[in-house]
């Protein structure tokens, strides 16, 4: 199964870019013998100033046909991060080729985008900047393969 990271805003060159390349490479090689990976993240930018409705049509261009879509959102479930792991383990294991992490631009995913999702997750009652839940996905989704492969790297 296929991972997507759709993402309004670029993410620069710093501390926050090298965490999320090196979980992505950690996540693609412990995924792609359970059947998961590669990870890719799309960037989308509404240069124009559209708000969310102009975010949530760039995100829609940048899904892959027939993806699962996964919102984060502070209104989502609180999940463990075994459960997380068994959630992706039931969608591959279901025959999902693709599915697809949204995350929103300052004012959060357009209502209209998030009635869509199969999946709305969060990080917890707090705002997180973007930039950090980049980093936090991309740990959890290794942390999901690592806990799959049966690796030591989630202790309880």
């Amino acid at each position: 199964m296929r991972i997507h990271l759709c993402v309004v805003g670029r993410l620069r060159a710093g501390p926050e870019r090298d965490l999320v390349d090196d979980y992505t490479k950690r996540f693609d090689r412990t995924g792609r013998a359970l059947g998961l990976g590669p990870l890719r993240v799309i960037e989308v930018e509404d240069r124009k100033g559209g708000g969310m409705a102009a975010e949530a049509d760039l995100l829609r261009r940048a899904l892959p046909s027939g993806a699962r879509l996964c919102v984060l959102d502070e209104r989502g479930s609180l999940v463990t991060s075994p459960d997380f792991a068994d959630e992706l383990a039931k969608r591959r294991d279901g025959g999902v080729q693709d599915m697809a992490f949204l995350i929103g631009g300052a004012d959060g995913i357009d209502p209209g985008l998030r009635a869509e999702a199969d999946m709305a997750l969060s990080f917890g009652k707090m705002v997180w900047p973007h930039m950090l839940v980049r980093v936090m996905l991309t740990e959890q989704l290794y942390r999901a393969a690592s806990i799959l492969a049966g690796s030591p790297y989630h202790r309880v």
